[in-house]
């Protein structure tokens, strides 16, 4: 991911085995990554068993708080494609008892429907 693309808001996919050996002490035993993004220094990972994100603080980034959603938690979502002229593309997802979606953006190259497949993986059994 290029700075200039960290600066845009945009995320790029990370290798799964990477996340799962980074965050094994917040895994829940057995549970294991299926995606992880990245956000400059924000990342938000996809388990099989509930979606992780990651909210780096502060200038140096060692204050970190982190948001686990289980995927029965979330009522709905949606994706918006990047276009010829809009680059991006964004992921909303609303969670129970919150009117507001959490909205993340990805760059073009990343396939939106791909990601879409996995929430839908987990939120729709």
């Amino acid at each position: 991911m290029g700075l200039f693309d960290g600066l845009m808001g945009n995320a790029s996919e990370l290798n799964p085995a990477d996340v799962q050996r980074e965050f094994q002490h917040m895994l829940a035993r057995n549970e294991r990554v299926e995606k992880g993004y990245k956000l400059i220094r924000d990342m938000f990972i996809f388990t099989d068993r509930r979606l992780i994100l990651v909210d780096k603080q502060g200038l140096t980034g060692k204050k970190t708080e982190y948001h686990s959603y289980a995927y029965k938690s979330i009522t709905h979502f949606s994706i918006e494609t990047a276009g010829h002229f809009d680059l991006d593309a964004e992921l909303k997802f609303w969670v129970s008892g919150n009117p507001s979606p959490v909205t993340k953006t990805f760059n073009k190259s990343l396939n939106i429907y791909e990601l879409q497949s996995v929430l839908a993986e987990f939120v729709c059994k």
